[in-house]
């Protein structure tokens, strides 16, 4: 078997234990057990529990960042732009509850912890590429005045709330069917 392929499927097995069982309670070995892989594959491709922790947080978060920098084309005009934040986000976690939810929850564990420099770095890298695609658009007018630190949270806010409200159970309705209206909301919340 392919080392990506065992990797993702422990990853996979993972995420399953951290669903079922809580991310504290799970153990190295109810990983092992899950995914069938040896103690020694899970500490050759991870190192420690921690490490599976930030892989699949890291992970998850990339995936949709990929996601939405791909749809990010330089021909969208700004109002597909700020759409696809929100349609590409509620898309994401509507097709990966137990994913989305794992990563609400564990950022301050992958921050705190030794992968959290390396979590730093990739949101500053995508940030830097979402600002870029962003910047034509504010350079043309496009958009309020708005602190570029605060516009991705005004932009993404709504649906994020929306989104763990639904993850939690808390809403009556699917997360898809606010998600054009969601996407409505947040460019009448920056467009200029």
């Amino acid at each position: 078997m392919a080392r990506s392929a065992r990797k993702q499927e422990i990853l996979q097995a993972a995420l399953a234990c951290f669903t079922e069982s809580g991310v504290d309670a799970t153990t190295i070995e109810m990983i092992r057990d899950r995914s069938g892989a040896s103690i020694g594959s899970l500490y050759h491709h991870f190192g420690n529990r921690e490490r599976i922790i930030a892989a699949l947080y890291l992970e998850g978060i990339g995936e949709y960042a990929a996601l939405l920098e791909a749809g990010l084309l330089d021909s969208l005009e700004a109002e597909a732009c700020v759409k696809l934040f929100v349609t590409g986000y509620i898309d994401w976690v509507v097709a990966n509850p137990e994913w989305a939810r794992f990563i609400l929850h564990n950022r301050g564990r992958v921050e705190a912890g030794e992968m959290g420099e390396r979590l730093r770095e990739f949101n500053q890298a995508h940030g830097a590429c979402i600002a870029a695609i962003l910047r034509r658009h504010r350079e043309a007018g496009a958009f309020k005045a708005i602190p570029g630190e605060c516009f991705v949270s005004v932009v993404i806010g709504p649906a994020q709330d929306m989104a763990r409200n639904w993850l939690a159970g808390r809403s009556k309705r699917p997360l898809a069917e606010y998600r054009d209206l969601l996407a409505q909301i947040a460019w009448d919340s920056v467009r200029a």
